[in-house]
């Protein structure tokens, strides 16, 4: 089975901009493409074959009859484990939390989310909120949100172009205005609000709140440190960079300058290849299959062989 292209699902939120079409290529009859799901099995955003044979078949209906291509780690797991997403956020984020496996599943029938964050662009000044400055009680914590002070408490994060960030389930977070980012996660789309800067929703009311539900899965400690691994040459005009690794995924962004990254044979997981910059060909036993520009998702069937990508490029490559 060859590579093809992944039509994602789009999502306009309040706080969306415009960049994902102007910049990314994305097509959408909506006016704000606050998000684009670029992998996605999760009912609430379901992403689609673009290219080859199987053009215009659901991505979740070909991961149910083609097991196969998504590799042997993922039958560990009772759903398809990854969610990917181009995120572009004109506005502010709402201040919010994700519960672990144990909380969804009981409460919300669904998963857990833990989830890294790439930042591919950011206007100057732009920060996220990630964490407490301080360990908080829950009272504390409760209190905070209800005489809405909570934003003094909070720990923010000047970020720049590059910039990790690894948010597991139960840190305090948001996206701030101004930031463009790449999202690898849980397939999962529970998020608790605990603040929303007053602002209505399509129906003139204020956006729901969760309160009580994160105050029982927030972590009160302050933020975690946040780590990022420098970039390494692999040969010639190649480098990677290690962005995360947890029992979900592994995450590496790639630079091509010109030459090509040969792609080694593996039966454990497909590959979700994000073009965030640039353009590239892939090639599989010699013959082109796809081009692949900035903003195109491309997914490598496990067992796929002599697959590489020639080019010059800045990509995410994910695997279970």
């Amino acid at each position: 089975m060859k590579p093809f292209l992944l039509k994602p699902a789009i999502k306009d939120y309040i706080w969306g901009g415009t960049r994902l079409r102007e910049e990314f290529g994305k097509e959408s009859d909506l006016d704000r493409l606050a998000e684009s799901w670029e992998l996605s099995c999760h009912p609430d955003g379901e992403g689609f074959i673009a290219s080859g044979e199987l053009e215009g078949m659901s991505f979740a209906k070909f991961a149910q009859e083609h097991p196969e291509a998504l590799g042997e780690k993922c039958t560990q797991f009772d759903t398809f484990p990854v969610l990917i997403k181009l995120i572009d956020a004109r506005g502010n984020l709402s201040v919010q939390v994700h519960p672990d496996n144990d909380y969804a599943r009981k409460y919300e029938n669904d998963n857990g989310k833990t989830e890294m964050w790439y930042i591919v662009d950011c206007e100057e000044g732009a920060e996220l909120i990630y964490g407490f400055k301080d360990k908080l009680t829950k009272e504390k914590f409760r209190a905070v949100i209800a005489d809405n002070t909570l934003l003094e408490y909070v720990n923010r994060v000047p970020v720049k172009k590059g910039d990790v960030f690894f948010i597991k389930p139960g840190t305090l977070h948001a996206i701030g205005k101004g930031i463009l980012i790449a999202e690898i996660q849980q397939s999962s789309n529970v998020t608790y609000r605990v603040y929303d800067y007053g602002r209505l929703g399509a129906d003139g009311k204020p956006r729901e709140l969760h309160v009580e539900k994160a105050i029982e899965v927030t972590s009160l400690d302050p933020s975690p440190e946040q780590q990022t691994n420098g970039a390494e040459n692999i040969g010639g005009s190649v480098s990677v960079q290690k962005l995360a690794s947890c029992e979900y995924f592994d995450v590496e962004k790639y630079e091509i300058g010109g030459g090509e990254l040969r792609l080694e044979n593996r039966a454990d997981s497909f590959r979700h290849i994000l073009v965030i910059d640039g353009e590239c060909e892939v090639f599989c036993g010699g013959e082109q299959v796809l081009t692949a520009k900035k903003g195109s998702g491309v997914f490598v069937p496990a067992g796929t062989d002599n697959c590489c990508i020639k080019g010059n490029c800045t990509i995410i490559i994910t695997v279970v």
